[in-house]
């Protein structure tokens, strides 16, 4: 086999690698929690909803994109993040029971620190020398740590109109993608800390929260 076809045959493989790697439309589960889920959903949570947690997510494909559902489900994860009983600084689709390669990260770098969606999006460059910062997680409390992260990094994505985009970021928008796509590969912060201790405040103000699943979740 000359090179020209071993090129086209080792093409041929990758493409059909990527493609079977993203499902086609939505599944059932998926379809379920976008449909039953509250404006502001169940955060799934560490280590009763580990299975998820833990999982790899997968792209979304052209259908997917397309959809309606994925319009209602960006509202949903947008309030839920924004809701006072949660007030993050980012989310990925995991903590809300979806395995996709999604996230919503609040950009501190922008004017106005708007929160934006990031579809399919994949880390391409870690950049600079590691330095520590304080995080948490909402689908770990009442845990605070410590943890090492890349000051810039390049970042590549699909917007909700489809256009394919890659930036770089840095500063603490840089901490917050990298944290959030930790989420897409299964990975915590609690993975990276150097430290984990736990909150005191936040274990407080929790007290009465209810970690409790909807009655839908199975």
């Amino acid at each position: 086999m000359n090179s020209a076809r071993r090129t086209i045959c080792l093409t041929l493989v990758l493409v059909g690698l990527i493609c079977s790697c993203t499902p086609k439309g939505w599944s059932e589960w998926e379809k379920t929690v976008i449909a039953q889920s509250d404006s502001v959903m169940y955060v799934c949570v560490m280590p009763q909803d580990s299975a998820i947690l833990r999982a790899t997510s997968t792209n979304l494909g052209p259908e997917e994109l397309k959809s309606a559902e994925l319009k209602t489900l960006l509202d949903k994860m947008y309030r839920t993040l924004t809701d006072p009983s949660q007030d993050g600084v980012g989310i990925a689709a995991p903590q809300i029971g979806i395995n996709r390669r999604m996230v919503l990260v609040m950009r501190y770098d922008k004017p106005g620190q708007p929160i934006e969606p990031y579809l399919n999006i994949q880390i391409d460059s870690l950049l600079g020398e590691k330095e520590p910062g304080p995080e948490g997680c909402l689908s770990v409390p009442p845990y605070r740590g410590i943890v090492r992260r890349y000051p810039r990094i390049q970042i590549s994505y699909v917007k909700p109109d489809g256009t394919p985009v890659t930036e770089n970021v840095e500063g603490y928008s840089a901490v917050i993608f990298q944290h959030e796509c930790d989420h897409l590969d299964g990975i915590l912060y609690i993975d990276r800390a150097d430290t984990v201790t736990v909150n005191e405040a936040w274990a407080a103000e929790r007290e009465a929260f209810s970690y409790e699943r909807p009655a839908w979740w199975k």
